[in-house]
């Protein structure tokens, strides 16, 4: 659990030192609502691919790198597939290239930020922390 609040805490400052000024800058509200989305698509799948990866780790510590690489694979696949269905189907997203950037922003940084969470989970014999 705490792993999920530090992953939450994280990607929420990092938005913040990235949206409020992009708003200042001339971006406007368009700026904190496609990263704000951005940030929700990024971090839902981020989060439950944590909980998956802790979870198994303590059930099967032989299988880390499996975990990683599917849980990775399963992030993309939802990011890239909720992005594609909003931009498809909601009209203010249309044809905004600033909300892709946003999105593939948000999605490496918590990516990162998950990994090295992730990773910092050391398994034991018996498979206990």
């Amino acid at each position: 659990m705490r792993r999920v609040l530090l992953l939450v805490a994280g990607s929420l400052a990092f938005w913040l030192l990235l949206a409020l000024p992009a708003r200042m800058l001339g971006g406007g509200d368009k700026a904190i609502i496609f990263s704000g989305t951005a940030l929700l698509l990024c971090l839902v799948p981020a989060i439950g691919t944590l909980i998956w990866a802790a979870w198994g780790l303590k059930e099967h510590p032989e299988q880390q790198l499996t975990m990683i690489l599917g849980g990775t694979g399963l992030r993309v696949f939802f990011v890239l597939c909720s992005g594609l269905l909003i931009s498809k189907c909601v009209p203010y997203y249309e044809e905004q290239t600033s909300f892709w950037i946003w999105l593939l922003v948000l999605y490496l940084f918590t990516l990162a930020l998950e990994m090295g969470l992730m990773l910092t989970v050391r398994p034991t014999k018996a498979g206990m922390q």
